[in-house]
């Protein structure tokens, strides 16, 4: 039976709106990380990066983008956007050396 990518959709949307923050300020071009422990604090909706569903699905397609699974890793193993790493998001600060920096990364 096909899956619909409808719910793989929707995770896609509410993770840009709500995770995005994070991996934006943290992997941000030219701000420094003076601490082991980068914080998103102060952090407004205003100054999030926000990817479009479309682009995202186009980025998807094309694998231009590596796609970051920050759910438990239970839910990761019940199904995922195929190619995505896990790293879930309590364990995302620890473990940001295993993503470029320089890539295009979406959280989901």
């Amino acid at each position: 039976m096909k899956k619909s990518f409808v719910p793989l959709t929707l995770m896609i949307i509410g993770g840009l709106l709500v995770l995005g923050a994070a991996l934006f300020v943290i992997l941000r071009p030219g701000v420094s990380q003076n601490s082991s422990t980068p914080s998103v604090q102060g952090l407004t909706t205003a100054d999030i990066d926000r990817v479009q569903l479309k682009e995202a699905k186009a980025a998807f397609d094309s694998g231009e983008a590596t796609f970051v699974d920050v759910r438990s890793q239970t839910a990761f193993a019940e199904d995922h956007i195929p190619g995505a790493v896990s790293i879930p998001l309590d364990e995302l600060q620890n473990r940001l050396d295993e993503l470029d920096p320089s890539d295009w990364i979406i959280l989901y």
